[in-house]
């Protein structure tokens, strides 16, 4: 199954930060914060202005970005979970 977002969202895969342990403590999956940091895996068609005219997204595809902490909406697709967001989420291209 392939997913296409339409309009102005894109199609984002979480990195997951590596599990640390502070002093000897192993913190659970359910009190981890959620990841920031993703990568655009596909992007809609563009948006469209009170003019008519399309609006170009600032990202492309392979981009690595901040993202909004609880913006989205999650999806599966076989084993990978992805998360569908407005272009509006994405607060800025990190490196």
């Amino acid at each position: 199954m392939k997913i296409k977002p339409l309009g102005d969202r894109v199609l984002i895969e979480d990195i997951e930060e590596t599990e640390q342990m502070k002093g000897g403590i192993v913190i659970p999956d359910s009190a981890k914060e959620k990841p920031q940091e993703a990568k655009i895996v596909a992007i809609g068609t563009g948006g469209i202005d009170d003019n008519g005219k399309k609006i170009k997204f600032d990202v492309k595809v392979g981009d690595l970005v901040l993202t909004a902490k609880y913006g989205g909406t999650e999806v599966k697709c076989g084993d990978n979970e992805y998360k569908i967001l407005n272009a509006s989420d994405i607060l800025a291209i990190v490196g």
